[in-house]
């Protein structure tokens, strides 16, 4: 047995993780290293070449999952995620760009960056772990905390209405929109297996609440306990109206593949509008490109 053969036997997770940095800050019971699990699982899968794929992570607890994979990775500035995956991707067309962050972090500080990157069906894929508060910080209110859940800043009830991610995605243009919880193993590496596959924003959102803020303030439990009752509560409606998908405080949880279709990309688009109004030998590819003798 070679010497990578044995540590891949010893740690089926070793080519993809930064092993030096682990173990991780997670808390026992949190689903983010499940969900990094999964994406690994994936990139495994679909046998991708890992020079070709970056991670971008904003602030927060999933924030920190550009620092343990084992791949080209950002950790950025809060909210900040989605423009620098675009810039990336704008710049080295060929990269697979994956942001990898909080539902704080990419729909409430960066609420903004995430719209206009749908309305312009960046060639990205995000995977948002949707843990219903600011948990690093304190377990603040988030955009998508249930109304009537109780948060360090809600101390009797969150009175707000919460996004509803999917929703919100399909609502902005992206066109690939799924939602699973953490236990879904399996259904989150084909999301995003599929994701990796797709040209055009890939939002995935998976749920998994936390298990040392939000569940305490809550008396959810802890732990497995906490997940799997998110799990058992799911039922999956694949290509369910997105306007229905709102999440209720201990209500059941629809869960699926929403939406998938075709669409050109802002470089499509770009590519295109510059074919129409420079010629066709004009073409971007990070650049503008005139191979003309």
């Amino acid at each position: 047995m070679t010497k990578k053969a044995k540590a891949e036997a010893e740690n089926p997770q070793e080519e993809y993780l930064r092993m030096d940095r682990i173990p991780h800050i997670w808390c026992p019971g949190c689903g983010i290293g499940t969900v990094v699990t999964s994406f690994n699982e994936a990139l495994k899968k679909n046998k991708e070449d890992l020079d070709k794929v970056a991670v971008v992570s904003g602030i927060g607890c999933t924030g920190r999952v550009a620092g343990y994979v084992k791949l080209d990775s950002f950790h950025t500035t809060h909210g900040r995620a989605v423009p620098f995956a675009t810039g990336l991707k704008l710049a080295n067309p060929e990269l697979k760009v994956v942001v990898f962050s909080g539902d704080g972090d990419i729909f409430g500080i960066g609420g903004n960056h995430f719209i206009h990157a749908a309305r312009r069906n960046m060639d990205l894929v995000i995977i948002c772990v949707n843990n219903f508060n600011y948990a690093m910080t304190g377990g603040q209110v988030a955009a998508t905390t249930p109304t009537d859940a109780n948060a360090s800043t809600a101390p009797y009830g969150n009175f707000e209405y919460p996004f509803s991610i999917p929703y919100l995605a399909d609502a902005c243009g992206a066109t690939y929109v799924a939602r699973w919880t953490a236990l879904h193993l399996r259904r989150v590496t084909k999301s995003i297996q599929e994701a990796l596959n797709h040209r055009g924003l890939s939002v995935i959102e998976v749920i998994t609440p936390c298990v040392t803020l939000y569940a305490r303030r809550n008396r959810l439990g802890d732990g497995l306990n906490l997940l799997k009752y998110y799990h058992d509560k799911s039922e999956i409606a694949h290509g369910a109206d997105t306007r229905t998908l709102g999440i209720g405080y201990q209500d059941k949880l629809i869960v699926g593949k929403f939406v998938h279709k075709e669409k050109p990309t802002f470089l499509d688009a770009m590519n295109e509008h510059l074919g129409t109004v420079l010629g066709d030998d004009y073409q971007l590819y990070g650049r503008i490109n005139n191979d003309k003798d």
